[in-house]
């Protein structure tokens, strides 16, 4: 069977997208009609068409997340799967971990007084403007419609909008 691609990334080069907790997550959600786009993107990203990127405070929040999921499933040492998962993540599909340096928090820090999103949402953004990047969530946050025309202007794309080819 051939695997579908996404249309709708507008990323920098090659393709570079910097993910938030949603998208990681979802992947694992094997009922979710998201988990196929999250699928194909990762396959992108093993073949080399695109990078991933994240950043540090995702990766806290995924382990988490992770965790919980695996928890809820009754899967087995759950926090040795969550952390698996992250292995797996940035092993074999080549997720990039970016920390956040004072410039870069201050960034956050300004992007956090104008969008009054959450912390992490604002890290997101501001290393995708920093390596040319498109930042990447898996849908539309209620705390995010307020400010959706500004998300937009800065080059936010959400999971759920982008179809597969």
């Amino acid at each position: 069977m051939r695997k579908k691609r996404l249309r709708g990334l507008q990323g920098g080069d090659k393709g570079a997208y910097v993910v938030d907790t949603g998208v990681l997550i979802e992947y694992l959600d094997e009922s979710s009609p998201l988990a196929r786009k999250v699928e194909a993107l990762f396959e992108d990203a093993i073949k080399g068409e695109v990078v991933l990127h994240t950043v540090s405070s995702v990766i806290a929040e995924l382990l988490y997340v992770a965790y919980r999921f695996y928890a809820m499933m009754k899967i087995p040492e759950p926090n040795r799967r969550a952390y698996e998962y992250l292995a797996w993540l940035q092993h074999y599909v080549g997720l990039r971990v970016i920390s956040l340096d004072d410039r870069l928090a201050l960034e956050v820090g300004e992007l956090k007084k104008a969008l009054r999103i959450a912390l992490t949402d604002c890290a997101v953004i501001a290393c995708a403007r920093r390596i040319n990047a498109t930042p990447l969530f898996r849908r539309i946050e209620r705390e995010m419609e307020p400010v959706l025309a500004e998300l937009k202007r800065l080059g936010v794309a959400f999971l759920e909008h982008i179809n597969p080819l």
